[in-house]
């Protein structure tokens, strides 16, 4: 149904990178959720009030936060897509991260709802009335709910929204607990075992579990999480095709919600070039990073000297210290600048967060093992980390 209506209401439907193709998955998503989720608190609340169940009638008013929650969805991708403006010139797509959080939010609540009604039932049970109508709802739910959290998870894949895999979740966890409250209300009807409350519990703590996971995912890029790996992958691809280009590093990107992404690097190339061909080049590689990649880029030139001979062969002395003993540690921006009384060896090396060795240790014994080249080299380090995961 999603895949037709998708067909019939959203142009350039395959362009999921527009930020309007978004926004409109975002909106027909919510509405079909609000819709579903209506229909089915209706039918569950009805079976709930006919076999005396606060299992099954805690599931209903769990649908009716659904509702909700698609509801937020909803606005939230309407809000995301508004034009940049003089208060948010970057734009407003961080509005679908927090739209998540708050479908997450929701799903808390639920939680903590159906938990403390269910302790309530075990303090004080009640038998389940079986009906053939009451399962058949039931049934018909945990269909329902299968097909919303397969769309919601499909159309989140495409579009890379962490709020409809929110939804997408949300529905997974409302399948399995209708799963959970129809089977203690068949084993109630077969072996008198009164188990409504206890069930209640245990779907109450996954549906927490669910939008703890939930939050996580959309908090995540709000406080600034790292680059997707593919997309660090293909600005590498790029910048390095072309030829004057000898390698980047200190890449930044700075997520401002999907398709609003701004990156920074450096790109070594060689010192001895000609500035006005160079800086064209930067200028092409900048305009094709926007073209395929859908970023604002900025790029910064290193001038990299690399027809000196001593210049190579210390580098190359550096390179193989770090590798014999910090491999997972590179280097950029080196040079030598030779004094009167002692050669600078001067250099940055990017090492990984919570790594193994402190900042100090490695830059002490670097700068150790290159006064042993020779006594009148000093080594000037400068630590950097790496906020993109693949960036050389």
């Amino acid at each position: 149904m999603v895949s037709l209506l998708a067909r019939l209401f959203i142009k350039d439907k395959e362009n999921t990178s527009s930020p309007a193709v978004r926004q409109a998955y975002g909106i027909l998503c919510g509405s079909v959720g609000i819709t579903l989720n209506i229909l089915l608190f209706a039918g569950k609340f009805l079976a709930g009030l006919l076999s005396n169940s606060i299992a099954v009638t805690a599931d209903a008013f769990n649908n009716l936060s659904d509702a909700g929650s698609s509801l937020i969805t909803l606005v939230g991708f309407k809000m995301a897509g508004q034009k940049p403006d003089p208060h948010h010139p970057f734009g407003h797509g961080r509005i679908e991260y927090l739209s998540g959080l708050l479908v997450s939010v929701a799903i808390l609540i639920m939680a903590f709802e159906l938990v403390r009604s269910s302790v309530g039932k075990i303090l004080h049970p009640q038998p389940v009335d079986f009906s053939l109508l009451t399962t058949g709802i039931l049934l018909a739910s945990i269909a329902v709910k299968i097909y919303m959290a397969c769309y919601n998870r499909n159309i989140a894949r495409e579009i890379d929204s962490s709020a409809m895999k929110a939804t997408a979740t949300d529905s997974l966890s409302d399948t399995l607990s209708t799963t959970v409250v129809l089977i203690s209300m068949l084993i109630g009807h077969f072996t008198g075992l009164l188990i409504d409350g206890y069930c209640g519990v245990l779907v109450g703590l996954f549906i927490f579990y669910a939008g703890y996971d939930a939050a996580r995912d959309t908090i995540s890029p709000l406080l600034g999480q790292p680059p997707n790996p593919d997309f660090v992958k293909n600005v590498e691809r790029i910048v390095l095709s072309y030829e004057p280009v000898l390698g980047i590093h200190d890449m930044v990107v700075h997520d401002y919600g999907p398709g609003r992404v701004m990156l920074s690097l450096h790109a070594e190339v060689p010192a001895d070039g000609s500035l006005i061909l160079l800086h064209d080049t930067i200028d092409n590689i900048e305009h094709r990073l926007h073209d395929e990649l859908h970023c604002e880029a900025v790029i910064h030139m290193d001038p990299v000297v690399t027809d000196d001979d001593r210049t190579n062969h210390i580098r190359q002395k550096v390179t193989d210290i770090l590798k014999n003993t910090y491999p997972e540690i590179c280097f950029h921006d080196f040079r030598v600048v030779e004094g009167p009384t002692h050669t600078n060896i001067i250099f940055d090396i990017v090492v990984p967060f919570d790594y193994r060795k402190t900042d100090e240790e490695i830059t002490d014994f670097l700068k150790d093992e290159i006064r042993r080249l020779d006594d009148s080299y000093f080594a000037v380090i400068q630590v950097d980390k790496a906020y993109a995961s693949n960036a050389l």
